[in-house]
């Protein structure tokens, strides 16, 4: 049940249709749980409350997949705007982008041009770039660019998705570059990926340890809390600094565990997404645990100290009336194809 829950949630996210089409709701409907706003400005005291905590950002401007040039200028006007306000605003944040966001399905030289303008404007304000990894039919393209980039840049790195088979033979090449160790959210084929729970854990703790042995910084994403007391225990054992990583979590993810963290002196960071484009995003978070689910009915019914709200059928009345408008918009789209 659990994996045609996921299969269904990452479904809904690849849908080009669904995700142009809730655009004009907005981040409501248990999406601004996970979604910081869709103005980075706006989000702004987000980031300084969350750093008043000692707490770092990665900032995410959602979006990908795009195949429209204007789009991807677009993305990228956005993101430099952010560096921009980072600089200014003395924020404790760098960015994560995405290189489809950027162009890389329209022509790989286009997408490399923008990349290139973001890297040199946060390399002149000393702001890291993460490049996420998305689906394995760009991995060795975004591997090749991110090197291409090292060349020149040095405030750049990537993401290593651990239930991809192959990661392990990439950590010799990138033991000098900052990487997010991650167990990935897209739906891969068995021939590529693990597809068990068990293999994807243990793929993860067998790369975090190995980088948590080198030399460069590493963020270590997961809100497993076994995966981390494993890790917290591994570093202790191997007189591991906790300047040299850190633990890195979603937004609106185990706040109680981030406390935690950082009372107990470790490095924290969180993933902080933003924008219009949302609901691939969203769908994703859906997919990779199933209590997100929960929290998302927990949010539209019941207040915060487990209340029923005033209003609950308007609320949910409202949220079931956005999974039909976008259902009815799937199907007519469908017929007419």
């Amino acid at each position: 049940m659990t994996s045609l829950t996921r299969d269904f949630f990452i479904g809904l996210s690849n849908s080009t249709i669904l995700n142009k089409s809730a655009k004009k709701f907005g981040t409501r409907f248990g999406a601004d749980r996970f979604v910081a706003g869709t103005d980075f400005d706006a989000i702004i005291p987000v980031v300084r409350e969350l750093n008043e905590k000692q707490i770092s950002c990665t900032m995410d401007h959602l979006g990908e997949f795009v195949m429209d040039r204007a789009e991807a200028a677009y993305a990228k006007a956005k993101i430099t705007h952010m560096l921009h306000q980072i600089h200014e605003q003395q924020l404790d944040c760098h960015v994560s982008i995405k290189l489809t966001q950027l162009g890389l399905d329209i022509e790989e030289s286009f997408c490399i041009q923008n990349v290139e303008q973001i890297v040199e404007v946060a390399d002149k304000y000393g702001i890291f770039v993460n490049i996420d990894m998305e689906k394995y039919m760009h991995y060795e393209k975004t591997l090749a660019i991110l090197k291409q980039l090292r060349k020149k840049y040095s405030h750049v790195g990537t993401v290593i998705q651990t239930y991809l088979y192959d990661v392990e033979r990439d950590l010799d090449e990138l033991e000098d570059v900052r990487l997010r160790i991650v167990k990935g959210a897209y739906k891969e084929d068995q021939a590529v990926a693990y597809a068990s729970k068990k293999d994807i854990d243990e793929n993860f703790l067998r790369i975090a340890k190995k980088r948590l042995l080198g030399k460069a910084f590493t963020s270590i994403a997961t809100h497993d809390h076994h995966i981390i007391e494993e890790l917290k225990k591994f570093a202790d054992e191997h007189h591991i600094s906790k300047e040299t990583f850190e633990f890195q979590m979603l937004f609106g993810f185990r706040v109680d565990m981030q406390r935690q963290l950082i009372k107990e002196g470790y490095r924290f960071c969180t993933y902080i997404p933003f924008g219009e484009d949302w609901f691939g995003y969203f769908m994703r978070r859906l997919a990779e645990r199933p209590q997100n689910i929960n929290l998302l009915v927990k949010d539209v019914f019941y207040t915060e100290d487990n209340k029923v709200k005033k209003q609950p059928l308007i609320a949910g009345a409202a949220a079931l009336t956005l999974l039909v408008c976008l259902g009815r918009k799937k199907k007519k789209a469908s017929k007419t194809v």
